[in-house]
């Protein structure tokens, strides 16, 4: 007769019913306060990095009118600044950060950043005002938790939402000189295929390369030399590129010097003696046959 007890261990760690067999298991909390709601087209951003994600939920977890320059964010993680900006700049490319000068007054300017928790569907007019207190100044804060306030949403044309949509989606192709190089760098290295978004962004530091003299070969050369061995793989293609045009950048020219005035001819004149056009700095010079002359009377 079969045993129906079992002598084996039991799990320290019982898995919960239904668990898959493999991967990652949710442990889930409902949050009633300090949190932020966050979209899986962010969470799960294709093309975004793991820093430009972080920073992005951080950003968009902070209160208006918190800093977020590279310093600020510098100062609140360990990654550097150039990481950091690289992350600001995918935000921006893909839309969920936006960079607008707004005038001040007097011929002054400012640069307001606009963080978007959904591209295309964000609006940018200003908060309402906090209603008035008992004493007629401003409410105070409460520590009860806040209503929702329903958002409002903007029922945009139909022809301009395609457009708000595209814009984020598809960048507009680059064209020019520089977005040519970049393009044909997939034909010296396969790895080296960049996407539209890529070429939109690494175009100025090309064009830097370009005013500073730089040839197109000579830039291909650059970017392509001493690449890893076939078999490894370039995870980032775009990094890699942008890490060689900084690196890399060779420094403008320099002036064209002014030719000395002892390599120029000297000036053209007349001979104070026959009028015959003679080179010299001297403007009282006179010609090789009158100087013969002078001598022999």
């Amino acid at each position: 007769m079969a045993d129906t007890h079992s002598n084996a261990g039991l799990s320290a760690y019982p898995l919960p019913e239904g668990a898959p067999r493999a991967g990652v298991i949710h442990v889930r909390h409902p949050h009633t306060d300090r949190f932020t709601v966050v979209g899986n087209h962010l969470a799960q951003h294709p093309d975004l990095s793991a820093v430009a994600i972080g920073l992005a939920v951080h950003i968009l977890s902070l209160p208006d009118g918190a800093s977020v320059t590279v310093k600020a964010l510098t100062l609140r993680f360990r990654e550097g600044e150039t990481t950091v900006r690289r992350a600001l700049n995918e935000l921006v490319a893909a839309g969920y950060l936006e960079r607008r000068r707004v005038p001040l007054g007097g011929g002054r300017f400012a640069t307001r950043t606009f963080a978007y928790d959904r591209p295309g569907h964000g609006t940018t007019d200003p908060p309402p005002d906090r209603p008035a207190g008992p004493g007629g100044g401003r409410a105070r804060p409460t520590n009860a938790p806040a209503a929702p306030v329903p958002l409002r949403r903007r029922t945009p044309t139909a022809s301009a939402r395609p457009a708000t949509t595209l814009a984020h989606s598809h960048p507009v192709p680059v064209s020019g000189p520089a977005a040519d190089i970049l393009a044909r760098l997939r034909l010296a290295d396969p790895r080296l295929l960049l996407s539209a978004r890529d070429v939109l962004a690494l175009a100025p530091a090309v064009d830097t390369w370009l005013a500073r003299a730089a040839t197109p070969a000579q830039i291909v050369r650059t970017l392509t030399a001493n690449l890893p061995p076939q078999q490894v793989p370039i995870h980032h293609p775009a990094r890699f590129l942008e890490y060689r045009l900084t690196t890399h950048l060779p420094p403008p020219l320099p002036a064209t010097p002014r030719a000395m005035a002892a390599d120029r001819p000297p000036p053209l004149i007349t001979c104070d003696g026959c009028d015959r056009a003679i080179r010299s700095h001297d403007p009282t010079a006179h010609c090789a046959d009158c100087r013969t002359g002078d001598r022999a009377g």
